[in-house]
């Protein structure tokens, strides 16, 4: 693994333009009020993960559904990868018929013991530029882990009881509802939709609700207790898989000086999942 760092530095770009269709795809997957998708429409904050999605052609595609290791990401060698978190500028508006450039980066990567074997970080700058613009739209960097198979016996890290809400709405996460969402992202990682390959090979007691589509859930939950909030940041780290046995919440609170508002998962049992801060402007 230590011939991954030779990645860092790397760079690629990609063009992409911000079309209706996936913005009323994700729109009806969220289950919020149907609206009319006009040229010049703002994105809601997250909504840019439904463009530059993964192109790799079938032969590409590993055991896992994701691409085959090696290529712009460094081919490091533990099978099982998953989205840690990721911290975000919102710094000007997508809109409905932008032409978008995303530049992405690969600004770390470390490696370390955990107490169920070795572990592998992976951090990705993107920098969305729109229509020619010199300065990026959204930056937005993606932390990434690797470890190994679970192993019979290996113990998760203590819970973290979920605070108090002053916001909250109950999720169920059906075959359905994680189906679109991958659609929607063109996520081929099996853990999302093949349960035999998740409970048996990557040891999972179900399927794991996507990162991305809960940190999405977050932030819509702010959209509808606050319709006019103007997102500037935002940041979420996951803390503990979701599955899809049972409903979980997504829940939030404004904080004191009110242009923070904390926002989290909790899961069945009232554990906390994924932790996130958005400030606005």
């Amino acid at each position: 693994m230590n011939d991954a760092s030779d990645w860092i530095g790397s760079c690629e770009t990609r063009d992409d333009t911000v079309t209706a269709a996936p913005v009323r795809g994700l729109n009806a997957t969220l289950d919020r009020e149907p609206a009319e998708v006009r040229p010049g429409m703002v994105l809601p904050p997250l909504w840019h993960w439904l463009y530059f999605l993964p192109s790799e052609r079938q032969r590409d595609i590993g055991a896992d559904g994701h691409a085959r290791r090696g290529g712009f990401l460094p081919p490091i060698p533990l099978p099982r990868r998953m989205w840690a978190g990721s911290q975000f500028e919102f710094r000007a508006p997508l809109r409905v018929g932008d032409a978008m450039s995303r530049t992405s980066t690969i600004v770390d990567v470390s490696h370390k013991q955990g107490r169920t074997g070795p572990l592998a970080f992976v951090k990705v700058r993107h920098e969305i530029r729109c229509n020619g613009a010199a300065d990026p739209a959204i930056v937005e960097v993606h932390d990434i882990v690797y470890r190994q198979v679970r192993q019979p016996g290996d113990a998760d890290p203590p819970p973290t009881a979920a605070p108090a809400a002053a916001w909250r709405r109950q999720i169920v996460p059906d075959d359905v509802l994680l189906f679109r969402y991958s659609a929607l992202t063109f996520n081929g990682h099996r853990i999302h939709y093949d349960r035999k390959y998740a409970t048996e090979v990557e040891g999972y007691p179900g399927l794991i609700v996507h990162g991305p589509l809960i940190a999405t859930l977050l932030l819509d939950l702010l959209h509808r207790q606050l319709p006019d909030a103007d997102v500037a940041t935002f940041s979420f780290r996951a803390r503990r898989p979701t599955f899809d046995l049972h409903p979980f919440a997504v829940c939030g609170a404004p904080q004191g000086d009110s242009r923070t508002v904390r926002l989290w998962g909790e899961d069945h049992e009232g554990w906390l999942t994924m932790d996130a801060v958005a400030t606005l402007r």
